[in-house]
Order: structure tokens, then sequence, then C-alpha cells
């Protein structure tokens, strides 16, 4: 199934943000005696890339209807709630929107939900019907390179996603200075392109992700996403795009 991914901008330092887009929102204009009021649409709420019941029966369509539908659109709504009382993020894209609020460490208000946002877009993109097995061609090389097997990279994701404490995400990632993909855990919003890694693919461990299927069964939940759900589509096209700005080599597939 094409679909249309969520590929984090590479090229954008940290750094390089400042809050300086105040001039980028469309003002109020004259019209008559009137004045046309500003713009208050920001950020919409992206659909999956699948029908909502074309998980099940590993995710049921009810569980995406209370998370997509509900949770996520939550976050999206409070974001533009947030971003309507000031234009000083407006235009901003999501990849900048996350780093400039995440403020090196001292997030402001606008973080929880910007990042809540990217999250919750890339984990329904990291899933796809039909989807578990494992990865092929360069994804699976780097992946046995980094971790010894793909066993021992689906031990460590586990493990990672089962020691969690409380509310967050388990990430696979490509580390840009070092060159190697790596396994990290972010407590509640956190999303580790404040760090400049690359996400390759996520998965949800709020609550709210698993409870309407799986109760307080983590193991099923996580075991389920890895043989049933992860797309390794998705995660290697990621991979092949990241590779190009990192400097691992040439990409071993075609970049979509």
């Amino acid at each position: 199934m094409a679909c249309q991914l969520l590929l984090t901008d590479f090229t954008l330092p940290l750094k390089s943000l400042k809050l300086s887009h105040s001039g980028r929102r469309l003002k109020g204009r004259s019209i008559g005696s009137q004045k046309a009021s500003t713009t208050v649409a920001y950020y919409g709420l992206k659909t999956p890339p699948y029908n909502l019941d074309d998980l099940e029966p590993y995710m049921s369509k009810r569980a995406l209807e209370v998370h997509w539908g509900v949770h996520h659109r939550d976050f999206v709504d409070n974001l533009n709630k947030q971003l309507g009382k000031s234009d000083i993020l407006y235009g901003y894209t999501m990849d900048e929107l996350v780093k400039a609020t995440y403020n090196n460490g001292n997030p402001l208000p606008e973080f929880n939900n910007a990042a809540e946002v990217w999250n919750h877009d890339f984990f329904w993109e990291s899933m796809q019907p039909g989807g578990g097995d494992r990865p092929n061609l360069g994804l699976l090389e780097q992946i046995e390179n980094d971790f010894g097997s793909f066993a021992n990279f689906r031990e460590t994701f586990v493990e990672a996603a089962l020691s969690l404490f409380g509310s967050g995400w388990v990430w696979l990632v490509l580390k840009r200075q070092e060159k190697r993909l790596a396994v990290v855990k972010t407590s509640n919003s956190i999303n580790p392109i404040v760090w400049d890694d690359i996400p390759i693919l996520n998965l949800d461990m709020w609550e709210h992700a698993y409870y309407l299927d799986y109760k307080n069964d983590k193991a099923r939940y996580i075991s389920t996403f890895m043989n049933h759900l992860v797309s390794w589509n998705a995660a290697t096209i990621r991979m092949a795009r990241a590779e190009a700005f990192v400097n691992l080599g040439e990409p071993k597939i075609p970049i979509a």
C-alpha cells in the first residue's frame, strides 16, 4: 500500500532555529469597513495510511477510533489553540516546531502537544496491514552490523519497551554522529529529533495505545507490534533516506 511517510528534515540543525517567524502569519485585511479575521488554522489531523479497520485483529478499529480519533485529535486541537494565542511560532514545519519548542531542554508550553502530534503521525506510518517479520536489503544489513543480529535487535527493542517506566515511546534511530543504529526510549512526549537523532520507527507506550485491546498486558502488545504490525517497508525507506545525509555509503535501495 502506498503511503506518504513522515520523514524528518535531516538537514535542519537544532541550533539554527530561532523564534523569528512572527511575520509569516497571514494578517487580517481591510475589506470595506470590516477587517477579515486572521488565520487561525495551523496543523490538521493527518489520516493514517490505511483504513481504521485494516490492522485488525491486532489493533482494533475501536482502538484506532479512540487513539487516533480522540487522543491524537486532542493533541492537534490543543496545539492549534496554543499557537492561536501568539503568532511567534506560525510558519514552522512540524520538525522545526518540535525542535524550537524543546528550547534546548527547557520546553516551551507548546512542546508537548507539538511532539505528540509528530510522534503519533510517525507511529501510524510505522505500522502497516500485514506487517511484522523482518526487514530486508540495507536496513537488515545495518541492524545486523550494529546489533550483532536481528534477534539481538528485537530483544533490545522489546526489553526497552517493557522497561520503560510510565508513559513514553521506544524508537529505532540512526545516531547521526556515531553513524549507527540504536534503540532509545523517551519519556512522555520527548522526540529524539531534539537530540539530532534520525527516527526510523517508533512504538507508542502510552497506556491509551494498548489498553482497549490488551488491557495491562504490555508484553503481548509489544510482541504483536513486532510480529504483525511494524512496517519494515516504511522503516527501510526512512533508512535509505537517512543514509544519504550521514554518509553511511550509497543507499541500498532507491530513495522514495
